[in-house]
């Protein structure tokens, strides 16, 4: 008998693998820091490499992986949550409006994750692709202060020292917050992102998850 009898294709390959690629990757760099630097790195590199990717799949991929499918208005968002609330929901082949909006909420989030964590990485080690950039001051680590410009520029050379290493001390911890921000926002997303997937698995009587990994869902209308 055939296993797909009943159903349609909706993920293609690459939107699989990326899935579940990403998945592997992101928890790999959360749970190794300064003990595990050279696994972080490349876990970091990989997820922003995917996230790369899907962006641009989502121009040019198969019709349920491009943005054009499934990004919808936040009123459309908020009706479908609260028509899921109340069993009445419309299913969706390919994304939901929910799942749509977590899509982006999430690669919003891992993208900054990524970014502040190369910004870091170039302070810190003077490694990276962004190494160069901070280096030459093309990516700019002022942080709000206190001290003014006259401050700054005081003739005195203890005090100016002093002020740069303040900034560059400043600079690393506001990069550092900001990466721990993104990368813990990423992460409650990731759980809210599985807690809707087993709701609506529930809701539609189908299996989120199994489409995730064979490609097929359950055919019929929308």
């Amino acid at each position: 008998m055939d296993t797909y009898q009943n159903t349609v294709k909706v993920w293609d390959p690459i939107v699989r693998v990326g899935h579940w690629t990403l998945v592997i990757a992101f928890f790999t760099a959360y749970f190794t820091e300064d003990d595990f630097l050279t696994q972080h790195v490349w876990a970091g590199y990989v997820v922003g490499g995917i996230v790369c990717f899907r962006l641009f799949w989502g121009f040019v991929g198969s019709r349920h992986a491009r943005f054009e499918d499934f990004v919808r208005s936040p009123k459309t968002t908020w009706r479908y949550l609260c028509d899921l609330k109340g069993n009445r929901a419309k299913r969706y082949v390919g994304h939901n409006p929910a799942g749509a909006a977590m899509i982006i909420a999430l690669l919003i989030s891992i993208a900054g994750a990524v970014y502040s964590g190369l910004v870091l990485y170039a302070i810190e080690e003077g490694e990276g692709p962004l190494a160069g950039w901070v280096a030459n001051g093309t990516v700019s680590l002022r942080v709000p202060t206190l001290i003014t410009g006259a401050q700054a520029d005081d003739d005195n050379d203890v005090r100016h020292k002093g002020y740069k290493r303040h900034i560059d001390e400043a600079s690393e911890e506001f990069w550092e917050e900001t990466h721990e921000v993104f990368a813990n926002l990423a992460l409650l997303l990731v759980g809210l992102h599985v807690a809707g997937v087993l709701f609506s698995s529930y809701a539609h009587r189908e299996n989120l998850i199994k489409a995730m990994v064979t490609g097929h869902k359950r055919s019929g209308p929308e």
